[in-house]
């Protein structure tokens, strides 16, 4: 019984993708209702993701530093861990998961809302699309999240670079030599595949739960819930399979 239900929410998503598509909402509404999500979803996460992006880069240079005891491990692997580190998963997918808390929980949350005040039924009276009104909009200002990902990738080796050397764990130049070192540029490739698919993910999988939700007020309240646990589910998922097929040759 719970495999059907959960197979016909998927059927069920993957209908809701393609209606999104049909009967556009005219342009000249369309462009404002891009630039506020742009703002909302893009600008609006920029602060955190500089914060964390920065202080976890630094912790991660400084544990690196803290396990090479051997004095034969040359320091410049300390800035060839945090580049690794911060470009392959760090900064595409443990930023993502934070997103499906921050961003996930705010689409799902305003659309259930809509939904819960018939502001949704007064839409679709009113002969629009909702779903491309309410989604497409989101999908298009998530189309900017690899740009919040370039800036983690850089704050975060940053953060590595200032820890490390002003830790006294490690010299600017063996931290840049170790950075630059046997730099393989398919690496930053597959991270803004991974990202891009997470952005669909993002701004989809938050809108599935809020579109379709049932109840009043506690039930937006369990919608954000139970819409981060399967968007963070997801972004797990898919960065498993793409690694696989993207890295595992």
């Amino acid at each position: 019984m719970m495999l059907i239900r959960y197979l016909s929410q998927i059927g069920r998503y993957f209908l809701m993708l393609k209606e999104i598509f049909n009967k556009q909402t005219k342009w000249s509404v369309m462009r404002n209702l891009i630039f506020k999500e742009i703002d909302d979803l893009i600008i609006g996460s920029l602060g955190i993701v500089a914060f964390i992006s920065f202080f976890v880069g630094g912790v991660v240079s400084i544990q690196t530093a803290l396990n090479l005891t051997n004095p034969l491990i040359p320091k410049y692997l300390i800035g060839f861990a945090t580049r690794q580190s911060v470009i392959l998963e760090f900064a595409p997918t443990f930023i993502s998961v934070i997103m499906a808390g921050k961003m996930g929980s705010f689409i799902t949350s305003s659309i259930g809302t809509m939904r819960v005040t018939e502001q949704i039924d007064a839409l679709e009276v009113m002969g629009v699309n909702s779903l491309n009104y309410l989604v497409f909009p989101k999908i298009i200002a998530l189309l900017l999240y690899p740009f919040v990902i370039g800036i983690s990738m850089f704050l975060g080796i940053l953060g590595g670079w200032i820890a490390g050397v002003y830790g006294g764990f490690t010299s600017s130049a063996e931290f840049i030599n170790g950075a630059q070192m046997e730099f393989i540029p398919f690496h930053i490739t597959y991270a803004f595949i991974k990202t891009i698919i997470f952005a669909m993910l993002l701004a989809t999988i938050p809108s599935f739960h809020g579109y379709y939700m049932k109840g009043g007020a506690l039930e937006v309240g369990k919608a954000s819930t139970v819409s981060f646990v399967w968007t963070s589910v997801s972004i797990i998922l898919f960065n498993y399979i793409l690694t696989q097929l993207l890295l595992g040759s």
